[in-house]
């Protein structure tokens, strides 16, 4: 995995009005495994893979790697959030930061994905002043495409990949009218 340049891996957790942003525990991992072999969570994401091939694959002890954050209501794990440099499938991503997100399909619909993505980006921006961050999703994911929206991404392009069309989009913090830095 590409480091995310010059930051302190785990940072502080990050507190928002509801959630909480942190490394992932030991305690995580039934709620992770759950997550990631989902159908509904990976319905836009090539479908989800058999929970005893995950099981396998989730380590008891988690690795501390860099831009993985667990998403944390009232104590539990409902999403997983991703910050990374590895775009090495996508190829418009390479040098960027590509931001990733999954949750619980039960947080669905609350507005913990705006609010923890955000978190995340402002946090991202105070870390690595200027640096854009860039996102992909099937256009058939409109809750995705609306979160996007959200957040303050642009479109840069449309493509054809995984037998559907994607949308790619970009962050850049401190851009005019970015809604993701706040001046104090």
């Amino acid at each position: 995995m590409s480091e995310l340049g010059s930051v302190t891996w785990p940072p502080v957790p990050i507190k928002t009005e509801r959630l909480v942003l942190r490394a992932r525990l030991a305690r995580d991992r039934e709620a992770y495994i759950g997550l990631l072999a989902s159908p509904e969570v990976h319905a836009y994401l090539g479908g989800a893979r058999p929970r005893e091939e995950v099981e396998r694959e989730v380590p008891g002890i988690p690795e501390t790697r860099s831009g993985r954050f667990v998403v944390e209501l009232d104590g539990e794990l409902i999403g997983h959030i991703l910050l990374t440099k590895e775009t090495g499938y996508l190829p418009q991503a390479a040098g960027k930061a590509e931001l990733g997100y999954l949750f619980l399909p039960e947080a669905w619909g609350r507005g913990y994905a705006a609010e923890a993505c955000r978190a995340v980006l402002d946090w991202f921006a105070g870390e690595l002043p200027g640096e854009p961050v860039v996102l992909a999703t099937q256009t058939a994911n409109v809750p995705s495409m609306r979160l996007a929206a959200k957040l303050g991404f642009a479109e840069v392009e449309r493509f054809e990949a995984y037998g559907a069309e994607q949308w790619f989009g970009m962050w850049n913090p401190g851009a005019p009218g970015d809604p993701g830095i706040t001046v104090q």
